[in-house]
C-alpha cells in the first residue's frame, strides 16, 4: 500500500518525544504553551491542531479550555494512534471533544472552520510552493477573528542555530522524507495571507519562537503598503 502524502513520521514516532527531549530539553514545549497562553481564545470554540504529533499538545489545550472541540489531524498513522492512546490514558473523559482525523490539509472540508489554528513544529517540514499552498487553505479555514498559534524554529540568527537546523533536516530528509531541506519562509506566507504577528515568546537561545497571528486590521495593512514604499 502507498503511504500517505506527509506520512513519514510513522518512522520515527516511537521515539521522536524523546529524541527531542535530548536535543531541545523542554524548550519545544514551552515554546507551545507560551503560544496557547498568548493566544487561545477565551471562548470555547473549535481548535484544529494539524501535525501535532504525539498527543501532549492536546493535554495542554483541554485543560485550559476544558469545554473545546478538537479536531486533531495528522498525516502519520502511527503517530495518531500514540496521541489517541495518550488521551485514552491521560484524559479520558475528554475523549468525546476530539475527533482524530488521520489525513492533510487536503482532508478539511470546506465547510470547516475554527475559532483556533496550532501548528507546532509543523510549517518547517514543506518546502516553499507547498508551504504558500498549505497556508492558504488553513487560512480559509479560520474563521474570522480566530487565532493561528505558532511555535516554530526561528530564522538562524547565529552559527550554531545554522548548523542544528542543517542537521535537523538532514536527519529528518533522511528518516521522514520532509520537502523541505532548509527553514521555509513561514512568516513571509503567514504575512501574505493577511495576517499580522503579535511575539509571545523566545526558547533555547533565541532559536525557538512562539507567536501568535490574527488578521490584520486595515490600518495595519495600508501602513504595511505605505512601508513598502519608503526608501
Amino acid at each position: 500500500m502507498p503511504r500517505l502524502p506527509d506520512s513519514g513520521f510513522d518512522l520515527v514516532a516511537s521515539f521522536y518525544d524523546p529524541l527531542a527531549r535530548l536535543v531541545y530539553g523542554r524548550s519545544l514545549q514551552q515554546a507551545q504553551q507560551a503560544a496557547l497562553q498568548a493566544g487561545l481564545p477565551e471562548q470555547e470554540g473549535r481548535v484544529l491542531i494539524i501535525g501535532g504529533g504525539t498527543g501532549w499538545v492536546l493535554g495542554q489545550v483541554l485543560r485550559r479550555r476544558p469545554a473545546a472541540q478538537v479536531l486533531y489531524l495528522e498525516a502519520s498513522p502511527r503517530m495518531l494512534r500514540r496521541s489517541q492512546a495518550w488521551l485514552a490514558k491521560t484524559l479520558p473523559l475528554c475523549l468525546g471533544q476530539v475527533e482524530f482525523r488521520l489525513g492533510t490539509e487536503a482532508t478539511l472540508r470546506a465547510d470547516e472552520q475554527f475559532a483556533t489554528v496550532a501548528t507546532f513544529f509543523f510549517l518547517d517540514l514543506f518546502e516553499p510552493h507547498r508551504l504558500r499552498l498549505l497556508v492558504r487553505r488553513l487560512h480559509t479555514a479560520l474563521a474570522p477573528g480566530g487565532a493561528w498559534l505558532l511555535a516554530d524554529f526561528a530564522a538562524p540568527q547565529r552559527w550554531w542555530h545554522a548548523l542544528l537546523l542543517r542537521l535537523m533536516y538532514w536527519f529528518f530528509g533522511l528518516t521522514t522524507g520532509i520537502s523541505a531541506r532548509r527553514r521555509p519562509p513561514i512568516e513571509t506566507e503567514l504575512t501574505r495571507a493577511g495576517l499580522s504577528r503579535a511575539p509571545a515568546g523566545r526558547f533555547f537561545g533565541e532559536m525557538i519562537e512562539a507567536s501568535v497571528w490574527r488578521q490584520a486590521t486595515a490600518g495595519a495593512e495600508n501602513a504595511s503598503a505605505l512601508l513598502s514604499f519608503c526608501p
